[in-house]
């Protein structure tokens, strides 16, 4: 099981997500690294500087969840970018205005830390709120950069951040 090591509230400007829609979760993302569609968005908004310069944890690869009452209603797969990114053929993008997410760095193994069970009970404690959008749903994703999730330290962890929309 993952040790949640860090919560926090990050403010984050307005972006725009920027992927593909699929019917749930699945073994997509070996498509999106053999077909360069990272690259394509990265592309996109003109290198990961575009969205580093302006929220600290962007530039990861992203499974992005849309929920409504805990349930998943909507699977993605892709990257943050700034707002107003040209959305190449192919894709599809969903506007966030700014505000802010809720984070949780997990750690532990990669076949570990995708075990979200702690994460509801760590916001909590941290006085963070999910926001729910005007259709009652709450957008959560696992955030996937580089190096702490892509290089494992010297025990073999690496950390994922996990994060929803928050108050």
């Amino acid at each position: 099981m993952p040790e949640i090591i860090k919560t926090f509230r990050d403010n984050v400007p307005a972006m725009r997500f920027i992927g593909k829609r699929y019917p749930g979760f699945g073994p997509w993302w070996g498509e999106w690294f053999s077909s360069g569609w990272f690259d394509a968005v990265e592309n996109a908004m003109g290198g990961t500087k575009a969205i580093t310069d302006i929220w600290e944890n962007g530039g990861g690869y992203v499974g992005l969840e849309r929920r409504v009452d805990n349930e998943l209603t909507e699977y993605w797969i892709g990257m943050f970018t700034p707002a107003g990114t040209p959305v190449p053929d192919g894709f599809e993008s969903v506007d966030f205005p700014a505000g802010c997410f809720g984070t949780c760095w997990f750690y532990g193994k990669e076949d570990e830390v995708h075990d979200f069970s702690g994460f509801s009970d760590a916001l909590s404690r941290a006085g963070i709120t999910p926001k729910k959008d005007a259709s009652g749903a709450v957008w959560m994703f696992e955030n996937g950069l580089c190096p702490r999730f892509t290089t494992p330290d010297e025990s073999g962890r690496v950390i994922l951040d996990y994060a929803c929309t928050a108050e």
